[in-house]
């Protein structure tokens, strides 16, 4: 992904200057330079990334600094500030409310992903309880019906629209009346996308609008038009009462930074940004937690929420009572990677984390892991109860591990290679004794039971190599101990709703 990249190049730029016995002036301006050569590849306007160097510089007046000052930490909370006033619209987006019907309308030029990303929207908010529907009001484009319907069957949303029907009002009504009868609280309408510079699309959308009275208009923008993207929201943003914007397209394009600081200039919130073409890759856009994974500083509440998210409160009692006792099943395996694969991208997960980013995540790698994941759980589909409940590896006799490869249409090597996996897992998972995982939000239990001796003995042999092995894993922690003050003394940083 284009942002891990400019992450990476940050990052790099702070970790460098860390590593400097003094701190001084040609130290700062080195790293300075750094961020700003790195923001500009993003296609972030000039005048933007000069002013923050600019703003940098005066907050941390080296010669001012008394002796007894954590340089490091005032340079880093100073970069962490500035990026995120480049990136707040200082606006917040209208929240909807869960039981009361909302109608959202989405709009947005032709080629943009704006089909797409209502239903990515939409499933969004059905994982988290909402009862949504989508209306296809789009007559301009062929195959928009085909794509939306096949889009929500996929999703299991419901859906409506027509292929005779030409009047998009008249669809668009029709559709909310009858979503509204059905209960729905979020009816989301998708609307016909053509070029800024066509006055009939601004007519159209008028005319939806006031036929629809939607309770917020989103508008969807391509991440590739980089700095273009003021002039697109505000030709919008005249037309139409746009209350937000979501940025697609993310995961394949150097201008992504450019897109996202063109449109806090216009002073619309962005809400989401879609990362990839799957369901999944849909991220909530909260600019503290966003800026915070950009520096490697991670974002932990987050990923305390991500896991609250999947796994059930019910349910977690239970798994750590097994966990504390040493139990450590194929059945509890099997759901730890349906819980995985429900968090979404691995690399995102990842960058959540202090001291990595998604750019440690090898290109390819998280697909090929998620691969993985899905092929192990076909196997363990094959197995009995009596096999996914016990501890005992060694009742998976020839026989059954046979038996297993046949149920599972898998070659018997890769049955073996799934329970080596699991004995790797079970022997990692022994070591745990005594880590609880925090009720959410709770910061402090998590960083008191993170010990650089606990993390060392869970870790992959190759995950501690890669942090530079017990040094550098004894600074991540600190690192850690930092993150979790700076995002405390930045107001939180919750990743969620």
């Amino acid at each position: 992904m284009v942002l891990a990249q400019l992450g990476g190049s940050i990052s790099r730029a702070l970790q460098q200057m860390s590593n400097a016995t003094i701190i001084d002036e040609k130290v700062l301006n080195e790293c300075l330079n750094e961020i700003t050569r790195a923001l500009l590849q993003a296609d972030v306007q000039f005048k933007l990334v000069r002013d923050m160097s600019t703003n940098i510089k005066k907050i941390v007046n080296l010669e001012d600094l008394a002796a007894g000052h954590n340089k490091r930490r005032i340079i880093q909370q100073a970069v962490y500030n500035e990026l995120c006033k480049i990136l707040d619209p200082g606006k917040p987006a209208f929240t909807l409310k869960k039981g009361k019907p909302s109608v959202v309308m989405f709009v947005g030029l032709q080629g943009s992903g704006k089909t797409t990303t209502c239903t990515k929207y939409a499933y969004h908010h059905q994982k988290r309880g909402w009862k949504p529907a989508l209306v296809c009001a789009d007559t301009f484009r062929a195959g928009a019906f085909d794509q939306l319907k096949q889009n929500a069957t996929k999703a299991k949303i419901p859906f409506y629209g027509s292929y005779t029907e030409s009047d998009p009002m008249k669809i668009a009504v029709d559709g909310v009346e009858t979503f509204k009868k059905e209960n729905c609280d979020l009816i989301i309408v998708d609307t016909s996308g053509r070029h800024k510079q066509e006055a009939a699309l601004f007519e159209e959308m008028r005319q939806v609008s006031e036929a629809t009275k939607p309770d917020l208009v989103i508008f969807v923008m391509d991440s590739s038009i980089g700095q273009a993207a003021f002039d697109q929201a505000q030709a919008f943003r005249q037309s139409v009462a746009v209350g937000a914007v979501i940025i697609t397209k993310m995961d394949g394009h150097a201008k992504g930074g450019g897109a996202l600081s063109a449109v806090a200039a216009t002073k619309s919130p962005i809400i989401f940004i879609g990362t990839g073409e799957h369901m999944d890759e849909f991220e909530v856009f909260d600019v503290k937690p966003f800026v915070s994974r950009l520096l490697g500083m991670g974002d932990l509440s987050g990923l305390v929420n991500k896991i609250q998210d999947v796994v059930p409160m019910d349910q977690q009692p239970e798994l750590l009572q097994k966990l504390s006792e040493g139990h450590f099943t194929l059945r509890i395996m099997y759901e730890q990677f349906q819980n995985m694969l429900k968090m979404g991208p691995l690399g995102q997960v990842f960058s959540m984390l202090p001291g990595f980013s998604a750019e440690m995540m090898p290109q390819g790698r998280e697909k090929e892991s998620q691969a993985k994941f899905k092929r192990y759980m076909t196997m363990m589909d094959s197995m009995t109860d009596e096999e996914l409940d016990s501890t005992n590896p060694k009742i998976l006799t020839e026989s059954r591990i046979m038996r297993i490869a046949r149920g599972s249409g898998r070659l018997v090597h890769e049955v073996m290679e799934m329970l080596e996996e699991y004995k790797r897992l079970a022997k990692i998972f022994s070591k745990m004794k005594g880590l609880k995982i925090p009720k959410k939000g709770d910061m402090s239990s998590l960083s008191r039971n993170m010990n650089a001796q606990n993390m060392s003995k869970v870790l992959p042999p190759q995950m501690l190599k890669q942090i530079g092995g017990m040094g550098g894993l004894q600074n991540l922690m600190k690192q850690m101990g930092s993150a979790k003050d700076m995002m405390g003394m930045f107001g939180g940083g919750g990743g969620g709703e």
